[in-house]
């Protein structure tokens, strides 16, 4: 089966192929330039292989479940970029090993990579829950689950994100670390949700991806619907004084949020 091509999705794979697709139309420009340009490309399309490179290496049960991901013919709203993949899998794998989380949640589990490998880090009496709305996503996920000793900590909640977190809190649920990953207008609805549901343990961490949206809330003039909400979603964030945050430029963006004291 050939798999296609991953398209680029985030700033740093935007702008490489940019450079790419500029420098193949200048035949005959200023050498400088052109010697520029090149160097400007090398720069940014390395980039993220080199990160891959000097990340420590995905466990198997993990690679099985990217290449399993990345060989589904997708169609709709899903698609195999929604991945967390690699690099971000094991920051988050190292985000639960540093702050020693034991109850995690995750908010949009796709196909579970980040699940697991955030699962991989705990102890064998932690408990982590993974929100996922698509029914085929969720299948996919609980099948790597399975495959992996790490898996059997995973509880799996299929159906509205929003629903699954009025329950949690209903149920007296709290968490040590969340992973937001879902619909993009949605999150700023279910930050308010985990803070007046009283869903995060205190000192935990909220992690939050894709909040660089290929680079839209700073630098588009006609910014999708989800480059909108993240645009907004990060102004509210930086506006409340209930939190403190800081945006790391991985990948696609990745927001860490603590509640102050």
């Amino acid at each position: 089966m050939t798999v296609a091509a991953a398209r680029p999705v985030t700033p740093v794979g935007i702008a490489a192929a940019l450079l790419t697709s500029v420098e193949s139309r200048l035949d005959g420009a200023d050498p400088d330039v052109l010697a520029d340009l090149a160097r400007a490309r090398t720069l940014l399309h390395g980039l993220d292989d080199y990160v891959a490179r000097c990340t420590s290496p995905a466990s198997p049960a993990l690679v099985a479940l990217e290449d399993r991901t990345r060989a589904e013919p997708w169609e709709g709203h899903l698609e195999q970029e929604m991945l967390s993949g690699h690099v971000e899998g094991a920051f988050l794998r190292m985000l639960v090993a540093i702050t020693g989380a034991r109850r995690v949640l995750e908010i949009g589990m796709f196909t579970g990579y980040s699940a697991l490998a955030m699962a991989e880090a705990m102890p064998a009496d932690a408990h982590l829950v993974a929100c996922e709305l698509d029914d085929r996503a969720a299948a996919i996920a609980r099948e790597g689950f399975a495959a992996s000793p790490a898996g059997g900590l995973i509880d799996v909640r299929v159906g509205p994100a929003a629903d699954s977190l009025r329950q949690l809190g209903a149920d007296g649920e709290w968490f040590d670390l969340v992973f937001i990953d879902a619909d993009k207008a949605g999150y700023a609805d279910y930050l308010d949700l985990l803070l007046d549901l009283d869903l995060l343990a205190p000192g935990a961490v909220v992690c939050v991806d894709n909040t660089l949206l290929q680079g839209e809330p700073w630098a588009s003039l006609s910014p999708t619907t989800n480059g909108a909400a993240i645009a907004a979603f990060n102004a509210r964030v930086a506006a409340d004084d209930r939190l403190e945050q800081v945006l790391l430029p991985l990948r696609d963006g990745v927001t860490l949020i603590r509640r102050v004291s």
